[in-house]
């Protein structure tokens, strides 16, 4: 995204809970968000966060905690700009059409007209939404100008608030956390030009030692992925089978099965090597 031109993106974190992004059927949990926005922020993508509160059946500990997430979200530098919004229930979103499954009492008005469909409601088992307001506005303004970050948040409020219940360094293990894995299905391309290959020789304790140079290059700069003469002979050979304007898409699988009836050892090891995550850093994706 970042080779293309994308400088920003909008995500929906929504109410920056695990039990309520289950309930809104989200399929996302705030620790995956958190390496989301990192990943995008590290590529030099700037992330801003749409937030919700007061989604049906939201407690006052579970705003206060949404905060905090929200809080080391900005502390960690992963997330640049966001705004709160509350919940309304429409007439034809998932809470609209059956309040009972939500736990909240529809109370009027009519069905209105076109694109006159929110939907007053009463919330009989969660929080005095609207009181947290002003608090959620005035230190999000702030998150976003990387001040106040070291507040209570209890002093954004002019009502007693529960303390959060969120660990002080839950995001940013989040972040730390190694969870990747590709789908089996995944396919593989390489969004820049096909890299040369430079083959040398060094003298090393009176012996020849033969490596190799894989050679990437954009409109800008040069650079070298130091590699075993075998293996660079494997991947100038496979290169064009997953350049970005090859017909035939190539998966994951192929590559596996390539990379090991060469005898270069087990693939698994090879996408733990430097050189791998170094091809992931210069243009390779696995989608």
């Amino acid at each position: 995204m970042k080779a293309s031109g994308c400088i920003a993106v909008s995500g929906g974190l929504e109410v920056a809970s695990d039990r309520l992004l289950e309930r809104m059927k989200k399929g996302v949990t705030v620790a995956q968000v958190a390496r989301v926005a990192d990943a995008f922020t590290q590529a030099g993508i700037m992330v801003h966060a749409y937030l919700m509160y007061g989604f049906p059946t939201q407690t006052a500990q579970e705003t206060i905690d949404s905060l905090e997430m929200v809080r080391q979200l900005f502390q960690n530098g992963i997330v640049q700009s966001g705004f709160w919004h509350q919940f309304a229930m429409t007439a034809h979103s998932p809470v609209g059409l059956n309040p009972a499954a939500y736990d909240v009492v529809r109370v009027g008005p009519q069905q209105g007209m076109f694109a006159d469909n929110d939907l007053e409601h009463t919330d009989p088992s969660g929080a005095h939404h609207a009181l947290f307001s002003e608090g959620l506005r005035k230190s999000l303004f702030n998150f976003m100008h990387g001040i106040c970050l070291d507040f209570p948040l209890a002093e954004w409020f002019d009502f007693k608030v529960p303390r959060t219940q969120v660990s002080p360094k839950f995001i940013e293990k989040s972040i730390l956390e190694n969870t990747e894995s590709y789908r089996p299905n995944a396919m593989v391309v390489w969004l820049g030009y096909e890299p040369e290959l430079n083959l040398f020789e060094e003298k090393m304790n009176g012996k020849v030692i033969k490596g190799a140079e894989l050679i990437c290059f954009d409109k800008k700069k040069e650079w070298a992925l130091e590699t075993t003469e075998q293996i660079g002979n494997w991947l100038i050979d496979v290169f064009p089978q997953f350049m970005i304007h090859n017909e035939q898409p190539c998966s994951l699988e192929f590559l596996r099965n390539s990379f090991e009836s060469e005898g270069l050892g087990q693939f698994d090891h090879f996408m733990n090597t430097k050189l791998w995550k170094d091809l992931v850093k210069s243009g390779l994706l696995v989608l």
